[in-house]
């Protein structure tokens, strides 16, 4: 890997930083409405955020630069569904302006590094 040779993805800072970022999303979404759990805007924020630490963990299991550089690819896509997502949850009433700015932040946030890694990782 072109990256510093890591034992475990679980090393990766945007991984731990997804992960948390998960958490707090879900948190978030608890008090969605019933009718959005299955299938609806819920069930799409938690899977989308839940993809971006996944891909990364994917991709870095692939022990491949190309592979670890299209998961990477992957996650930003979810994070952009994410972003997407939660900015439609706060306009439709079920984010509070504070909650969604805070939970935006830290994913612009997760983004940028994700978009460092990708450089990295892919070479450019």
């Amino acid at each position: 890997m072109a990256t510093q040779k890591l034992r475990n993805y679980q090393d990766l800072r945007v991984w731990q930083r997804a992960v948390a970022h998960t958490v707090t999303v879900y948190r978030a979404t608890r008090n969605f409405p019933k009718e959005e759990i299955f299938g609806g805007l819920t069930d799409q924020i938690r899977w989308a955020s839940v993809s971006i630490a996944s891909n990364i963990a994917e991709g870095h299991m692939r022990h491949s630069d190309k592979a670890f550089a299209n998961h990477i690819d992957i996650a930003l896509g979810s994070a952009a569904e994410l972003d997407t997502q939660l900015l439609i949850a706060m306009k439709v009433g079920y984010l509070s302006e504070e909650t969604y700015s805070e939970i935006h932040g830290e994913l612009i946030e997760i983004m940028k590094m994700l978009h460092a890694l990708y450089r990295t990782v892919h070479g450019k």
